[in-house]
This record gives structure tokens, C-alpha cells and sequence, in this order.
């Protein structure tokens, strides 16, 4: 499993345009994924647009895969703003083979909190709903939020999640047919602990939630100590 830095370069009009569009940028990594006359496999990326620090950063991508991708088949020339950085391999930074269970990490995840309602997916837009969310993904995929102390909500004590919720926006975009497409996102920000080594793991492969095609699900770690 490797993890890939690219920056765009927010002067040329293929890059701004995907920038526009996460199902068109989506589109566009998948030529590194795969060969133009193949499909591109499904699960073989995930990824995620980085939040910009300040104005003369150029837009930053971070990639996850189970294969070296090859930048030049995407055949744009202007495409990326500087030359791809050296892919990380997960595998050993984060040391998968020895994780046990109760070990912590910092985590990034930017994803579509949501519930489906009238065979609709909606998305969730209150904070204590987003929480709750996530942490009933924590219980599907092998992990667990530490909480703060308790608050009140409604005359009863709640405990919250020591998260970070951030950037609430809707993503938009066009299929190639040109059907849009609408998805919620927030990003989280925080501390979790390993509770299921095996689901864990299989959760850094696959991603959590909807909408990975619009650049959502990619689970981020940084280990603690």
C-alpha cells in the first residue's frame, strides 16, 4: 500500500477543471491507474484534495494505492505543478504487520457523513449527527474515538468524541454523460484507537463511507510517539 503526493497546477485549464469537478479529476488519476484501453479497477485508488495552507500553494493531492502509479499516462504536460514525490510505502511507515489492538494514531478523513431516507442518501448536517456517524463507522471498521467529558444536550448528559469537524461543503460535479452529481463532505480530524486489528487494516484499504469517486473515504494516519 503506497501513499502518493502530487501538486496541480492551478494555471493550466485541464487542472482547473478537475479542480472543479472531483468526478473529472477522479477520471484523470484512473490513466495513471490503468492503461487506456483498460477500465480502471474499481478500489484501485483512493484519494483526497488536501486543504491549501495559504494562497501560493499549489492544490495537493494525496493518493493511497496497492500499485505504483505512472504519472506520464496521464498525458497532460501542464497538468502537475511540480514533480511527484517519492511514494511512501504505508506498509512499513505505519509498521500494519505489528499494529495491535488499543494503539493510536492521528487521522484525517475527509467523507460523506449520511443516512438514507426515502431510498435517498442524505447527507447529515448537524455536528452531534456527523459525530455519531463516525463513530458507528468506528464500530464497523475495528476502531474507536476517545471521548471529552461530557456535555449537555437536551437536559441529558452526552459524551463527544474528541473530533475535529471542519470544511462542510457540497461537492459537485458531472458524469461523462452528463448527469450531475451532488455529495456532502466535512472533514475529520482527530484521534482514534485500534479496537479490531484485521477490520482496521482492511479499513485502510477499501476507505469509509460514499462518494470515493469524488475524492472521499481515504483514511490518513500519523502514528503517535
Amino acid at each position: 500500500m503506497f501513499l502518493h503526493r502530487i501538486h496541480l497546477n492551478p494555471r493550466s485549464k485541464e487542472a482547473r477543471r478537475d479542480l472543479a469537478n472531483p468526478y473529472e479529476l477522479h477520471s484523470t488519476l484512473c490513466r495513471a491507474f490503468s492503461p487506456a484501453d483498460q477500465k480502471c479497477p474499481e478500489g484501485a485508488f483512493l484519494w483526497r484534495l488536501e486543504p491549501e495552507t495559504s494562497v501560493e500553494d499549489f492544490p495537493k493531492l494525496l493518493i493511497q494505492s496497492s500499485i505504483v502509479p505512472d504519472w506520464h499516462r496521464i498525458g497532460l504536460s501542464d497538468w502537475l505543478g511540480k514533480n511527484p514525490e517519492p511514494a511512501v510505502d504505508l506498509k512499513a511507515r505505519l509498521k500494519l504487520e505489528d499494529i495491535k489492538t488499543r494503539k493510536k494514531f492521528r487521522f484525517r478523513l475527509r467523507a460523506n457523513p449520511s443516512v438514507v431516507r426515502e431510498k435517498k442518501r442524505q447527507g447529515l448536517l448537524q455536528t452531534i449527527d456527523q459525530e455519531h456517524w463516525l463513530v458507528r463507522k468506528g464500530l464497523n471498521h475495528g476502531f474507536s474515538l476517545p471521548y471529552l467529558s461530557a456535555f449537555e444536550f437536551d437536559d441529558a448528559p452526552e459524551k463527544r468524541p474528541d473530533v475535529r469537524i471542519s470544511q462542510e461543503q457540497m461537492l459537485r460535479g458531472r458524469r461523462h454523460e452528463g448527469t450531475p452529481i451532488s455529495i456532502f463532505s466535512v472533514l475529520f480530524d482527530g484521534i482514534l484507537v485500534v479496537d479490531d486489528t484485521e477490520k482496521f487494516v482492511q479499513c485502510l484499504h477499501t476507505g469509509i463511507g460514499h462518494g470515493k469517486a469524488m475524492g472521499l473515504g481515504l483514511l490518513s494516519l500519523a502514528p503517535i510517539g
